[in-house]
């Protein structure tokens, strides 16, 4: 087949989960012989500053072709005109299917169905919930999710609880296939050592955006409260959020304990997963956090907020707070330090079984077929 992919930023990139999965499926479809288009968004990489420099050029990564669509640098309007251009050029590829992503990118749906073209759209989760943006882009987001339930041929979704609110608000029934996870590769303490003074089970991590419906203002309140020689490093870039990111350095600066890392990746962000000491992830809204996944994949002991995205992924093999707690999360994170861990061995092998990425593409294949 021949598919094309749109709604992402860029990849190969780790903005958000959306890039991660994106580049997941379409490597991955290409190894089983289909065509993959993913159509890039041109601009700036808001988390990794460097990555701009080396993928201007990038026409194809690992047999993925990549067509690169110009817009402006502008929150809110950089989607619109992006998957709107995305749209109208992907017409003109003669493809089996067109599978969009997230709900922004699915306002232009109407297009390609103008067209009569075949489309799948995966909902990352319901963006219209987060805080970070405004009156007209929340609109717009819900005007995309409606598009998608009234035009797309198939729509995936990540979680239970996303799959159940298309039922009740529009009777549409979706396909629920959850992100995957790949097998960790293990590092000893080396340049969190030399960068951060960071020793193996000598910090809670907290790696994930740094935007408002991610809960970090709770755990730092929290972690403040805490009589702990253990640190918080906070790790990770903002995305449309520089108000909250202000915020959020204001915070970690009355406490000597916390460090900010900015964005991470490659060696340094697999030696902050394989030595920490927890994992936290406080969030008051997700899609299903490849985060987390992430997390459990090395076998991190992790604490999370009790919302159903985060607990259908963890299962018995994390602990919870009750969601925006302060209080409640300061209590828990306080035991967690204070008693003995579930094996990390115990914690990777759940995870692994149940998020694979083969299995993943397998059920999205049968899907387009």
């Amino acid at each position: 087949m021949k598919i094309a992919m749109i709604g992402h930023k860029r990849i190969p990139s780790r903005e958000g989960g959306v890039e991660i999965v994106v580049e997941e499926l379409a490597t991955r479809l290409v190894k089983k012989g289909h065509q993959v288009d993913v159509y890039n968004r041109k601009g700036k990489n808001v988390q990794d500053k460097n990555a701009d420099k080396d993928k201007k050029k990038l026409k194809e990564y690992k047999g993925v072709k990549i067509i690169t669509i110009p817009t402006i640098n502008k929150k809110g309007i950089d989607a619109l005109l992006y998957s709107f251009f995305a749209s109208i050029k992907a017409l003109f590829g003669k493809y089996d299917v067109l599978h969009y992503h997230a709900e922004g990118s699915c306002a232009m749906l109407w297009i390609p169905h103008l067209f009569k073209k075949k489309i799948v759209v995966t909902i990352h989760g319901l963006d219209w919930q987060r805080s970070k943006w405004g009156g007209f882009a929340t609109k717009y987001i819900k005007f995309g999710e409606k598009l998608a339930v009234k035009y797309a041929d198939k729509i995936i979704v990540l979680s239970k609880g996303v799959q159940k609110y298309f039922k009740d608000t529009y009777n549409r029934d979706t396909v629920f296939i959850p992100n995957g996870v790949n097998k960790p590769e293990m590092r000893e303490v080396d340049i969190i050592k030399e960068k951060y003074g960071l020793e193996k089970d000598g910090y809670i991590l907290f790696l994930a955006r740094i935007v408002p419906e991610k809960g970090l203002h709770y755990l730092i309140d929290a972690f403040k409260q805490i009589d702990t020689d253990k640190k918080l490093v906070i790790a990770g870039g903002a995305s449309h959020t520089n108000d909250y990111l202000e915020k959020i350095k204001k915070m970690a600066s009355e406490d000597k304990r916390i460090i900010m890392t900015g964005f991470v990746q490659g060696q340094e962000l697999e030696e902050l997963f394989s030595n920490c000491y927890l994992y936290c992830l406080p969030s008051d809204v997700e899609g299903m956090p490849l985060s987390l996944l992430e997390a459990m994949s090395y076998g991190c002991t992790c604490l999370v907020s009790n919302i159903e995205e985060n607990t259908q992924v963890t299962g018995e093999y994390a602990k919870t707070f009750n969601k925006s707690s302060i209080e409640d999360l300061k209590n828990v994170l306080y035991n967690m330090l204070n008693t003995e861990r579930r094996k990390k061995e115990e914690i990777s092998r759940y995870v692994l079984d149940k998020y694979n990425w083969d299995s993943v593409v397998e059920k999205t294949e049968k899907l387009y077929n």
